[in-house]
């Protein structure tokens, strides 16, 4: 037997006695090793050696060979199976596909909720974390409620009664969703929503355990006799809905219903949050006054966010709170994560405070008119038999409805293969939809000749799916 089978072969040999023994227990000498199976006193040594190598044993020089903690195998998968009776089958769903992941080079964006990088205030921005950095205090602990200087500013944002005591800042749009619904509200409620509705706030509502309950809209809002039905066969306490700029239809609340809905809401005993999240999205014609402007009795709990017209990671945003409520969301503040952090808030105050953040609202709204303009002519012209009901006045989609001929999903996969990225319908009803809808964004896109493009490609994505399912 040559000397490099006669490695091999006592390898195996100490590799299973290695697996009998426990960590830590000895291996015979090396002089046994050598009696006992007749092999040279290089070939132990290498053989030891080899099993060292892959970390079954180690060696300490004048006492022996020990047996070593065994490794988990890489090669072969964690069992986490027993975390699924742990979790108890609730399972937490994300509202959209995550948008950090890159598309295929060269596809065209019309999905997801943040502006091109294009239409960002990026030097206003630097300019003032810059400022904000250099600031004696910008490193301490900031307040549980926000910025006294924050506050002024979001207080200010809907006018009225509001004051700066009303105000908590919180981390962007999407956090104090999941907070709200945490706090106004116990597990297992009905939470009234519009349908269609915004699905970060259905994945944030059911994540705190309560039911969507959907009540129908037409083009003017929420409809109110529906809305009072909801009311009175379901108990709920909580209303969620986009008064301005509807996500994702456009639609926004007729003035003779605004004031209606609260009411509605105030006599069910019940709070209206509402999430005017395209404040700073209008497309140059001022927006509807917010809803929590003329509320003095706290039924209104409205937020609003800069992340959308600023940047999305500048997460900043602000809840307006009265009474008993207010003092309770500052309890789960102070539960949560304490404070949001100071240099972030610092920043805000200082882009806010300047004449360039008013320039930057101005420009935004005109690129958003021309380019929403760009996007319905487009779809008007490719695609005149797609349904488009409501030409929005502020915010940064496009709501069609399709022809029964084209289903949604399959639309929009064919779509990503001609290089067009959509939102499908079906994720913003909180229930069964009555009808395919696509979601298309004007925003995200480098420019208006990629939203031609876009719109062009669409239509032969529509051509291609109707011949494969006529075949």
């Amino acid at each position: 037997m040559n000397e490099s089978s006669s490695v091999d072969s006592l390898l195996t040999i100490l590799r299973t006695e290695a697996a009998r023994l426990t960590p830590g227990d000895q291996l015979p000498s090396s002089r046994e090793l050598v009696n006992r199976h007749g092999v040279s006193p290089v070939t132990v040594s290498r053989a030891i050696a080899l099993l060292a190598a892959e970390g079954a044993v180690f060696t300490r020089p004048g006492s022996g060979t020990y047996v070593a903690v065994r490794p988990s195998r890489a090669s072969e998968p964690a069992d986490t199976s027993w975390q699924a009776v742990a979790l108890g089958g609730r399972s937490i769903e994300p509202a959209v596909a995550d948008a950090s992941s890159a598309p295929p080079a060269g596809t065209i964006m019309l999905s997801g909720g943040y502006p091109h990088e294009s239409l960002q205030p990026t030097k206003a921005l630097g300019a003032a974390l810059a400022r904000a950095a250099r600031r004696p205090d910008a490193w301490r602990r900031a307040p549980a409620a926000g910025l006294a200087p924050l506050r002024a500013i979001f207080a200010g944002l809907p006018g009225g009664s509001v004051t700066p005591e009303d105000v908590l800042i919180t981390g962007g749009g999407q956090g104090a969703l999941s907070l709200l619904f945490r706090a106004i509200v116990p597990p297992g409620s009905p939470v009234l929503v519009e349908s269609p509705s915004y699905p970060g706030a259905l994945a944030a509502a059911r994540a705190a355990g309560l039911r969507p309950v959907p009540v129908p809209m037409d083009q003017h809002g929420l409809r109110l006799e529906l809305l009072a039905d909801a009311f009175a066969m379901t108990g709920a306490r909580l209303l969620y809905c986009q008064p301005s700029c509807h996500n994702p239809t456009g639609t926004v609340l007729a003035a003779e219903r605004r004031q209606q809905v609260v009411d509605v809401a105030r006599a069910a005993g019940a709070f209206l949050i509402e999430d005017d999240y395209a404040r700073h999205l209008g497309h140059g014609r001022p927006l509807p006054r917010p809803l929590v402007a003329d509320d003095r009795d706290g039924t209104v709990v409205y937020l609003t966010s800069l992340t959308k017209p600023a940047s999305p990671s500048l997460r900043i945003g602000a809840v307006i709170a009265r009474g008993p409520v207010l003092r309770r969301l500052l309890g789960m503040r102070r539960v949560d994560d304490f404070f949001i952090a100071r240099p972030l808030q610092e920043a805000a105050v200082e882009l806010l405070s300047t004449p360039a953040w008013d320039r930057h609202l101005r420009t935004l709204a005109t690129d958003l008119r021309e380019r929403c303009a760009a996007l319905a002519t487009g779809v008007a012209r490719e695609l005149p038999d797609w349904s488009l009901e409501v030409l929005p006045v502020g915010g940064l989609h496009l709501w069609l409805r399709l022809p029964p001929d084209l289903p949604e999903a399959a639309l929009a996969d064919t779509a990503r293969r001609h290089g067009v990225a959509t939102d499908p319908g079906a994720p913003f009803f909180p229930a069964e939809s009555s009808a395919a809808h696509l979601r298309l964004g004007f925003a995200a896109a480098a420019d208006q000749s990629e939203l031609a493009e876009a719109t062009r490609r669409l239509a032969g994505a529509a051509a291609e799916l109707r011949e494969r399912r006529g075949e």
